[in-house]
């Protein structure tokens, strides 16, 4: 997943990016509003996670914006305001969970985790097709009873095929979760990393729609 990342604070954003990248998601970083409006714009974010209290604005005006927009991207608000008005606001500006500062990095994660099913088509954490078992929370992996082990990226894309199996990702989509990782991208990166997954869970489980993308099937 591609998550943007919006908090001014230096030691709280290195640390949740760090963690957040280490559970194999891709992170956009920025400290301010402006450029989290300038990041928000291209880009399919699969979750924001947003700070409060920014230097140029407030993240519940920010957030407002965003459903004004249609955008409708889960949201997890993380700031240090702790009093149940806030958190009523935050809520009922669209945010879809609310942690308050200092917060457990374990318990982000299980956050995060938990908002991402109840987006997806398939909210269950395990997908089981034929022989293949996918824990996405855990990011395991097996094949016919064989654990297989994915790099970063080859997860970035396998968790954005199981996300809705036999439904159609693009080759846009694929690659702009590949972006966030900071390599630059180069014309086949996608088709690279899709055929390393097809070595690794079979070659016919991964379908190729001409010109479209892909799906998991």
């Amino acid at each position: 997943m591609r998550i943007l990342l919006v908090e001014d604070d230096k030691m709280i954003g290195e640390a949740v990016r760090d963690h957040v990248i280490a559970a194999n998601h891709a992170v956009d970083w920025v400290g301010n509003l402006g450029d989290a409006d300038t990041a928000i714009g291209p880009v399919d974010y699969g979750l924001v996670l947003l700070d409060l209290q920014l230097p140029d604005g407030s993240g519940v005006d920010f957030l407002k914006r965003l459903r004004s927009r249609g955008m409708n991207m889960p949201v997890i608000i993380l700031t240090a305001r702790d009093q149940i008005s806030d958190r009523i606001e935050g809520l009922n500006a669209g945010a879809d969970d609310y942690l308050v500062k200092p917060f457990n990095l374990e318990e982000l994660e299980a956050r995060i985790q938990a908002v991402a099913r109840r987006y997806d088509a398939n909210p269950h954490p395990i997908v089981r097709i034929a022989d293949i078992e996918i824990d996405r929370p855990q990011h395991k992996l097996s094949v016919a009873g064989e654990a297989i082990i994915l790099t970063s990226r080859e997860w970035a894309v396998l968790d954005l095929l199981t996300a809705r199996p036999g439904s159609i990702v693009s080759k846009d989509r694929i690659e702009e979760a590949l972006y966030a990782f900071g390599s630059e991208i180069e014309s086949n990166t996608v088709e690279v990393y899709v055929s390393r997954l097809r070595k690794k869970i079979g070659k016919d489980r991964i379908r190729t729609a001409r010109g479209i993308g892909y799906t998991l099937g």
